[in-house]
């Protein structure tokens, strides 16, 4: 069993668990959650998966605690393949010895949308993994935050509840797009709006070197939500 594709990953460290999305592809991982990005390298070791994961904050909002008390941190994870197609890592956190770490990584569905890449052409968007911050439209309060991993015509991302897949076009410092967004864990609280809803959303807006812009319009069973989103950069892909 080979480690590619996309996940939801659920993990354990210092007292504490949490969630997060992750598409691993040629010794890469890429993902993270609301508040922070998971970036790291993995290679395969005769039956196993040896990896290093950095974590990177790209949401400061302080009701987000870092699990590992520094917003930077450096996990270093062992795992293997089981049958029923996850992925289980143990390990721990470098600096900071006795502190361990596990996490079970589930395969997560790739559906016709990101399978069918859009075109990508000069002045497009740079493939890399962004942060998303997501603004609510019409008077509906809130919003969300999460990754989205944006490479040559294919989307994948999500957050501690959501993941979402979907495919765009780009040229000219435009782009335009759809996505299915759907949750990987129930969400939680009655402002969940995409919560308990496969959510169809289209997109189209600006770009630039390092950053993103776009309005969209989702369909929320049979309701229609428009929001705004800014997108940041966080590593190139």
């Amino acid at each position: 069993m080979v480690l590619k594709g996309f996940y939801k990953v659920e993990f354990a460290t210092n007292g504490s668990k949490g969630r997060s999305v992750m598409y691993a592809q040629d010794g890469v991982m890429l993902g993270g959650n609301s508040a922070f990005a998971h970036l790291g390298v993995y290679r395969d070791v005769d039956d196993e998966v040896v990896a290093e994961i950095t974590t990177q904050r790209h949401n400061h909002d302080p009701s987000y605690k870092a699990m590992l008390v520094d917003d930077v941190r450096t996990i270093c994870i062992t795992g293997r393949p089981h049958d029923d197609g996850t992925f289980r890592f143990f390990g721990g956190v470098r600096d900071m010895p006795g502190v361990t770490f596990e996490s079970v990584m589930t395969p997560l569905g790739e559906n016709e949308i990101a399978l069918m890449p859009g075109a990508v052409g000069d002045g497009g968007i740079v493939n890399g993994l962004y942060s998303i911050h997501l603004r609510m439209l019409d008077g509906i309060g809130g919003g969300n935050t999460g990754v989205m991993l944006l490479h040559n015509g294919r989307i994948f991302g999500g957050d501690a509840f959501f993941y979402y897949v979907g495919s765009y076009t780009t040229a000219n410092g435009r782009w335009k797009g759809q996505v299915l967004n759907q949750e990987h864990t129930p969400a939680r609280g009655a402002d969940a709006i995409f919560g308990g809803h496969e959510v169809g959303i289209g997109f189209s807006g600006t770009c630039a070197d390092e950053d993103a812009h776009i309005e969209a319009t989702a369909l929320v069973g049979k309701r229609s939500v428009r929001f705004t989103a800014a997108l940041k950069l966080l590593r190139r892909a």
